[in-house]
């Protein structure tokens, strides 16, 4: 058993108090609001502001002098509101698959929501988290954390930079910033079940059962096929027989 010192042990309390006090917490299965979604659409503009084509001067489009016709506009880094609600209907139906207890259908279920939840939207953010991600995985953990801390700082609604930057920590030895980047990631994807048992892990060897146990179950609740969340919860429920765990 590893223990921390005051300052760590307060960190871990805050984390996971900011935890359980989500809104929408997993246990309820709640579906999240889009940002943006409720805005209004888009209006019209008034008439004669933009002049349609066929209205327009001859030889000058209705969009002015940049609709060369060799202009080609550049995507948008940014998914639009649209798309994001598609995604968030979308893994709302996969995480249904995935709490599916019968059949093999659930792995599927899993990769693809680990897909969707490895785009941020912007290219230049998916380059620093498949750089952070291949640091990790080549076992440079300190360049990981900086490519990641980069990551968390220019967009930080993207919950699996916190994700990846959290086990970074956690490799490192540092067990508080770990446990605040997991909760983090809750509170922008309160159903991200690698968080979940994650922390779980964490509070475990910390010595911290009631916790862990908590973590492992709502984890499970998710994504009830994780062999090693499963076990772990069937290791604390043994260990805390006839405790208030």
């Amino acid at each position: 058993m590893r223990w921390l010192g005051p300052h760590y042990q307060i960190a871990v309390t805050t984390a996971f108090s900011l935890w359980l006090a989500l809104p929408g917490q997993v246990f309820a299965q709640q579906d999240l609001p889009l940002p943006g979604q409720d805005e209004p659409p888009a209006q019209s503009a008034p008439d004669g502001e933009i002049m349609p084509d066929d209205e327009a001067p001859d030889g000058e489009s209705s969009e002015g002098e940049s609709a060369d016709p060799g202009f080609a506009p550049a995507e948008p880094s940014e998914p639009t509101a649209e798309a994001r609600l598609q995604e968030r209907e979308d893994l709302d139906l996969l995480f249904r698959e995935l709490g599916q207890t019968g059949g093999e259908t659930w792995a599927r279920a899993e990769t693809d929501i680990l897909r969707i939840w490895s785009r941020s939207g912007s290219a230049s953010m998916d380059m620093l988290y498949k750089r952070g991600e291949a640091a990790l995985d080549a076992g440079n953990v300190e360049e990981a954390i900086g490519h990641l801390t980069a990551l968390t700082d220019h967009a930080p609604q993207f919950a699996s930079g916190w994700y990846l930057r959290g086990v970074a920590f956690y490799l490192q030895g540092q067990t508080g910033p770990a446990i605040a980047d997991m909760a983090q990631v809750l509170a922008l994807e309160p159903r991200h079940f690698g968080a979940l048992t994650q922390l779980g892990t964490m509070f475990e060897e910390l010595g911290d059962d009631a916790r862990a146990l908590t973590a492992y179950r709502a984890s499970l609740k998710i994504h009830p096929h994780q062999e090693d969340a499963a076990d772990a919860v069937k290791r604390l429920e043994e260990k805390t027989k006839g405790t208030d765990a």
